[in-house]
């Protein structure tokens, strides 16, 4: 699949998934923006120490931290489209249901949950 159909899908699952969100949520989670890149850049993973094949990240504050934290980016969420992609084995049902898992992965951390908080919820 090319990249524009990754990016067309990817974006009709974000839409329908925050159409989902409880309403306190669904106000925070149209603020943050949603980036979508092919993979990590060389940058990332060379200076960042991020993992080549990464789903998803979650940059900047948290809510909690209003805008105020140790991460000078403003807070977003990053989507790997080909790591997806690659995931998901070439399926576009798994494809689906891995941006699903990964963007509320993502967003939980926005809203300040830890890891364990994340696999407790089932959104590991």
């Amino acid at each position: 699949m090319n990249r524009a159909g990754l990016e067309r899908i990817a974006r009709q699952e974000l839409e329908a998934l925050r159409r989902k969100l409880p309403p306190g949520m669904a106000g925070s989670a149209r603020e943050l923006p949603v980036v979508l890149m092919s993979r990590p850049s060389r940058d990332m993973v060379r200076e960042d120490g991020l993992d080549p094949d990464l789903l998803g990240l979650f940059v900047g504050p948290t809510l909690a931290e209003g805008g105020e934290g140790p991460d000078p980016l403003p807070p977003e969420i990053l989507l790997f489209l080909d790591n997806l992609w690659d995931y998901a084995e070439g399926d576009v049902d798994v494809f689906r249901e891995e941006v699903r898992v990964t963007y509320y992965h993502e967003l939980g951390h926005y809203l300040g949950l830890e890891e364990g908080d994340l696999e407790a919820r089932g959104i590991e």
